[in-house]
């Protein structure tokens, strides 16, 4: 575990104060300060403050594309990836399109049979339901070859993705934010919600057609709930733009306006949905959706969010909760294995780690990478063996280092070696061949030495400061409970020196606490850990909410602690939810 540092974000004083002169709470000022707002107009999460789709490349033909087969009563077959974002998106196209009267079903690839993308393969499983049109959505900027053989089949291809583009793009329609030339102000929305905007689009066509002239246009909003999921389980950044889609979503979940999927899904993970945060989708509903696709098949995943029948949801919601506690036994197994292989390996002389491992399940390695790039701070690869001689990586990535970027650089090194792949600054994902694994280990170290420097590679834990007790309160907690975080928005945590006067184990595996500071006294929780703490510590926490038979009481929820009379950080064990 390499060491970290404790540093306070920093912000502008003057952005703060006109935070707080406009009503803002002062330590929310200063929060909102450290991660850009200048205006309290930017905390806005209406639906009158959502970017206009007009801006996005391609979106008005796209719009008038669906508008002509919706007339001509032409079958859409809607191609979905595999992930949480990709069933999202699906059941977003699919909801969408047939309340604004397609004929639209779709198909989600097997990633263990098919791999990612329309590829070919997909193409041809396609062609057997006879779709006059092809909407991929979460996928498709990469599948030049797909889109080929797609139009071999006399099959036209609307391509709606968000992933970043390679140096060529498929001969089709694309809306996708980050495609050359697009000038749509926000380059984060994941795919569910370029294709909730591709709806907004198409809604604005069939009215300018006159197409409700007998009844009142859909309304999308019904679909925010499934955008917020999406859209927080794909952990892209959380800008204005997408706070309002989160946020929107959240206030359909909490009234009740949920559908039936998420309902259940919410039942599944003992979670209440009348007062569902950003951080029940990333953490509990998100892996329960992603466990399908991970083990099984997106399709479960797929069907519960679109089912209107309760009974049925519930069903497929506990088949989704028994695939996730099954996803994490593996996991928990992989992590084990990766650890076991790494006791004699210096990490900390290496800028990167890839590992490849004949036992390990392909939908999970992208979890392991994770575990392992959070645990040792630096880039991590983990392959998983596919067919036909090759394999398959996961990658994820620290901010120092754009990952698909550096997949570049290998691939334009040595041209043969990554057969194929692409993903975000963040994550990515290759396939090459079994044997060229060691090389690819040498090739993809050279090239994050290249990148990054020692620097980079040392742990900082950023936090907003520290806090008087007297702002340690139950109103502070509600307000930030109250505030879209995640991604790029991190939710706000802070340090400070507290005395250990009370720890107990619960549940045989936490530890409850009550720290003292300035004498007020504190509960606090500090999970996944059961060995003791020292009287006094330095800790990085965050307060939160603790409902108990229908009281609301403060916890503070400890990250990271220290001992208090030592210099060197120790890190404690973050919180996992799924």
């Amino acid at each position: 575990m390499s060491e970290a540092s404790i540093a306070a974000r920093e912000f502008s004083a003057e952005h703060a104060q006109q935070l707080a002169g406009a009503g803002v709470h002062p330590v929310l000022a200063r929060i909102y300060a450290a991660r850009g707002i200048t205006d309290a107009a930017q905390l806005d999460t209406g639906l009158p403050g959502l970017l206009h789709f007009a801006t996005l490349k391609n979106i008005q033909p796209m719009a008038v594309r669906l508008a002509n087969a919706i007339a001509a009563r032409q079958r859409i077959l809607v191609v979905a990836d595999y992930d949480a974002d990709g069933a999202t998106a699906c059941t977003v196209a699919v909801r969408g399109l047939r309340l604004l009267g397609a004929t639209v079903d779709f198909l989600v690839p097997n990633r263990f049979e098919y791999g990612y993308g329309l590829t070919p393969e997909i193409v041809q499983l396609a062609a057997r339901q006879q779709p006059d049109i092809i909407v991929t959505v979460d996928n498709g900027i990469a599948s030049i070859a797909g889109v080929q053989t797609a139009h071999a089949l006399g099959i036209e291809v609307l391509i709606t993705d968000h992933h970043l583009p390679g140096d060529s793009l498929p001969e089709a329609l694309i809306v996708n934010p980050n495609q050359p030339g697009c000038a749509f102000p926000s380059k984060h929305l994941a795919g569910v919600g370029v294709m909730f905007y591709v709806l907004l689009a198409l809604r604005a066509e069939l009215q300018a057609r006159d197409a409700f002239s007998h009844q009142a246009a859909p309304n999308l909003a019904v679909l925010l709930d499934i955008v917020a999921l999406g859209t927080v389980a794909d952990v892209v950044r959380l800008d204005t733009n997408n706070r309002i889609l989160v946020e929107q979503g959240l206030r359909r979940m909490r009234q009740g306006r949920a559908c039936a999927g998420i309902r259940a899904l919410f039942n599944a993970a003992a979670r209440h949905i009348a007062a569902a945060t950003a951080a029940d989708l990333g953490y509990m509903i998100g892996p329960r959706l992603n466990a399908a696709g991970r083990l099984e098949d997106m399709s479960l995943g797929i069907a519960c969010l679109l089912s209107e029948d309760e009974t049925a949801a519930e069903v497929m919601a506990q088949r989704l909760h028994a695939l996730n506690a099954e996803r994490r036994n593996i996991e928990a197994d992989m992590q084990a294995q990766a650890m076991a292989s790494l006791e004699h390996i210096a990490t900390t002389e290496s800028y990167s780690l890839a590992m490849f491992d004949p036992g390990w399940h392909q939908g999970v390695i992208g979890i392991l990478a994770s575990r392992l790039k959070d645990k040792f701070h630096r880039p991590v690869i983990c392959f998983a063996r596919g067919n036909d001689g090759e394999i398959k990586g996961s990658g994820r990535s620290i901010a120092a280092l754009h990952l698909r970027d550096a997949l570049d650089i290998v691939s334009k090194r040595a041209p043969t070696l990554i057969l194929k792949f692409g993903g975000h600054a963040a994550a990515a994902g290759l396939s090459i061949r079994e044997a060229d694994f060691p090389e690819f280990v040498s090739l993809f170290e050279q090239t994050v030495q290249a990148l990054l420097t020692p620097a980079d590679l040392a742990r900082t834990i950023a936090t907003d400061g520290g806090l008087a007790t007297n702002e340690l309160t139950v109103a502070l907690a509600q307000a930030i409970n109250a505030q879209v975080w995640g991604q790029g928005f991190p939710v706000p945590s802070f340090d400070g020196e507290f005395r250990v006067t009370q720890q107990r184990i619960l549940k045989d595996k936490h530890l409850k606490l009550q720290l003292e500071s300035h004498g007020l006294y504190f509960d606090s929780i500090l999970f996944n850990r059961t060995d003791s703490l020292p009287a006094v510590i330095r800790a990085v926490y965050q307060p939160e909410l603790n409902v108990y038979n229908g009281q609301t009481r403060l916890q503070i929820k400890l990250e990271h602690w220290r001992d208090g009379s030592m210099q060197s950080d120790v890190p404690g064990v973050q919180v996992n939810f799924c």
